[in-house]
């Protein structure tokens, strides 16, 4: 049978699960690409302990992170217009090393 309002053939039903909808928390990301793909590592940095761990690892193409760049940088403005510019402080977090491909800290 064919959808006769053309609205719903592009939406999309999303499921958020109890134990997703919890959320992890991130101090640290991690983001390394090859040519195919980014991967985002969430990692969580405890004060005082020389160990860290990858909460959870994103795995998207190319033009998936650059939709997710450009949705990232809107929300910002957004945020920043609605509650005043987010300072950045001036202490750096000492970085892990890369995992075998070129990297960014955020």
């Amino acid at each position: 049978m064919e959808e006769k309002n053309p609205k719903n053939r592009n939406q999309i039903n999303i499921e958020l699960p109890s134990e997703v909808a919890r959320g992890v928390y991130s101090n640290l990301a991690v983001i390394s690409h090859s040519n195919a793909e980014f991967v985002l590592d969430f990692i969580q940095v405890l004060p005082g302990t020389p160990k860290a761990e990858v909460r959870s690892r994103i795995i998207m193409t190319p033009q998936h992170a650059k939709r997710l760049l450009k949705a990232l940088s809107d929300n910002v403005d957004k945020f920043e217009h609605s509650h005043g510019e987010i300072l950045l402080g001036e202490g750096e977090i000492q970085l892990p090393p890369t995992f075998g491909g070129p990297a960014g800290f955020a």
